[in-house]
């Protein structure tokens, strides 16, 4: 099977067996992009919560955080771990925002992407995951977001090698899946949903929507 037919067929595997996933939960871009950088390292219940403080002390936006006393911040983040790494990572985040784009997510956002992603990759404690995770789902850029997950399932399901680059892994997905915002952010969805109840450390192979696919072999895509 080819790369295209298998990514498509895990698709329709995974969509099948779970539906609809509504990946990023977020009310405004900016949240969506706070989220991004409060997930490094930790479960997403941990940033729900931090992501519920700061709405409580109403900072959920750049010039909020940058007005606010470091340690009032640091508190809102305490749920999400590393939270003075964190609160730095944030702080520079919206010091690019206000500095760049004058605090607007949508003026950012209207930024061309090959613009763009360099520009975030630039920001302190913003990686190619972080930084992909804000243009796909809070500016609408057609970037294909890769995770541990991702790299897990197509390793295990011969397409790639375990140790493969993340640039290689994201343009497997973009050469072979097209531009498509909407599909990028549902297979994403999609992929942490089964890799985190499935395709763990210690895979759950019988239960998982894409038991059907499992191949030993040389992958497609090398490290």
């Amino acid at each position: 099977m080819g790369v295209k037919r298998a990514l498509s067929a895990f698709y329709s595997r995974m969509a099948g067996h779970f539906g609809p996933t509504g990946w990023w939960p977020g009310e405004s871009a900016f949240e969506v992009a706070a989220g991004a950088i409060l997930t490094q390292n930790t479960a997403w219940g941990n940033v729900e919560k931090a992501i519920v403080n700061l709405k409580a002390g109403r900072l959920l936006s750049p010039r909020a955080i940058l007005d606010s006393p470091i340690e009032i911040v640091e508190a809102a983040l305490r749920p999400s771990g590393y939270f003075r790494v964190k609160t730095r990572r944030l702080r520079s985040f919206c010091e690019y925002l206000v500095e760049r784009h004058a605090g607007s997510m949508k003026r950012m956002s209207r930024k061309p992407l090959g613009e763009l992603r360099p520009e975030l990759l630039a920001v302190h404690g913003i990686g190619p995951e972080t930084a992909d995770d804000i243009l796909l789902y809070a500016c609408g850029h057609p970037v294909f977001v890769v995770d541990t997950y991702t790299r897990r399932i197509l390793s295990r399901h011969g397409l790639a090698a375990h140790n493969v680059g993340y640039e290689p892994l994201r343009e497997l997905f973009e050469k072979n899946l097209g531009p498509d915002v909407e599909l990028f952010k549902e297979y994403h969805g999609l992929i942490v949903l089964t890799g985190s109840r499935y395709c763990k450390a210690t895979p759950k192979c019988g239960e998982c929507p894409l038991r059907a696919t499992l191949k030993t072999g040389q992958p497609i895509l090398g490290a």
